[in-house]
């Protein structure tokens, strides 16, 4: 925190003013006296455009994150069309009109 503090040639009370801190409690979290809250972290994290993962040291890069999530789901069409069934009260006309236009949908004819 402290590299990021002096990088851009600030003091700590000229930090502590900025996200609404005390210089002394600044000085403190700088020199690992006591951990910064949460709360803290990202008013510090949003000061210097940083992600909280950069904070954390569990990445070198200031933006982004340290993964990206891609998660693999194949639609199960079947348990879709399930689904959309218990969904609606088959009493309704318009509920088999709007099943039907969902079904599409998820056949990809709309």
């Amino acid at each position: 925190m402290k590299e990021l503090r002096e990088s851009i040639g600030i003091s700590q009370a000229v930090l502590a003013e900025r996200i609404h801190a005390t210089q002394s409690s600044v000085n403190r979290y700088e020199n690992d006296q006591s951990p910064p809250p949460l709360d803290y972290l990202r008013r510090f994290a949003d000061f210097f455009d940083v992600s909280l993962d950069y904070i954390f040291c569990r990445t070198d890069k200031p933006q982004g994150t340290t993964y990206s999530f891609n998660p693999t789901i194949t639609p199960d069409k079947e348990e879709m069309r399930r689904f959309i069934e218990m969904c609606f009260d088959p009493a309704s006309p318009m509920n088999e009109k709007l099943k039907e236009t969902l079904f599409q949908m998820m056949e990809g004819r709309l």
